[in-house]
């Protein structure tokens, strides 16, 4: 049987991820981008169980809801996140800021637009597996 996350926990991390690069933008602080990385790191390692936003909505809703996500997609996402905030990250150090922003900023699109409803991830989640099976995609 496949594991499931409920979708609670997973947009609360989305959120997370929004909140932080927006303060991460409006304060100037790469710092912000490392704790961020760090939350998602420790949420990755421990299959969600230690991710600092999840933490916070299981204390905070109460209510159940029947909507959820794959934890194999939802730790696809979590590799995206960490691989994105990693190049975020170096870019910052190597003095690369146009792209570091540029890398933040795409993955706030992505976290914006997974939180609005359609999770761009999914998508390229699909695309992997697909390309794994070794089938044309929209007659690529």
């Amino acid at each position: 049987m496949m594991r499931e996350v409920p979708m609670r926990y997973v947009k609360a991390n989305q959120v997370g991820i929004v909140i932080f690069v927006l303060l991460s933008f409006v304060f100037n602080q790469p710092l912000l981008l490392g704790i961020l990385w760090i939350i998602q790191v420790v949420g990755l390692a421990s299959a969600g169980k230690l991710n600092l936003f999840v933490r916070i909505a299981k204390l905070i809703l109460k209510e159940q809801g029947t909507e959820t996500q794959a934890a194999e997609l939802q730790r696809f996402n979590n590799v995206l996140a960490v691989l994105f905030l990693t190049l975020a990250l170096a870019s910052a150090a190597f003095g690369w800021d146009i792209a570091g922003y540029a890398f933040s900023i795409m993955l706030l699109l992505a976290a914006s637009a997974a939180l609005l409803g359609y999770c761009i991830g999914c998508t390229v989640y699909f695309w992997y597996k697909q390309f794994r099976a070794g089938r044309k995609i929209g007659g690529i």
